[in-house]
């Protein structure tokens, strides 16, 4: 399976998918519009070991939620990124077995080895 998780307003997601030019083999998925289900974040949590890997601790209501001062465990990130979009650390690329969390320079360009 080759999948795309994005946020379609995020100019930094838009710019990564421009510069990965990625195929029509792809599936792309706009979390704001398309909202992640449980089954699609078991199966990106089983490809990059847990919920934490997936969660952004940079997202606006992270901080507004004072989130940073409490002990969250698997569960609260599972709940979270099911509750709001914004919790998903994104762009999520998906080529295969393969799991590509964020938006790191290193990232983009391991997406780059992944799929030539």
């Amino acid at each position: 399976m080759k999948k795309v998780y994005y946020l379609k307003t995020c100019s930094t997601c838009s710019r990564i998918l421009k510069e990965l030019n990625l195929s029509s083999e792809f599936i792309l998925q706009d979390i704001k519009s398309e909202e992640i289900t449980v089954a699609q974040l078991e199966q990106m949590k089983a490809l990059a070991g847990s919920y934490e890997a997936l969660f952004s601790k940079r997202s606006k209501l992270y901080k507004e939620m004072d989130l940073k001062s409490q002990e969250l465990t698997e569960r609260d990130f599972k709940h979270y990124i099911l509750e709001h979009y914004t919790f998903l650390s994104r762009p999520v690329i998906i080529v295969d077995d393969q799991i590509f969390i964020g938006n790191s320079k290193k990232t983009v360009e391991a997406v780059k080895a992944a799929v030539s």
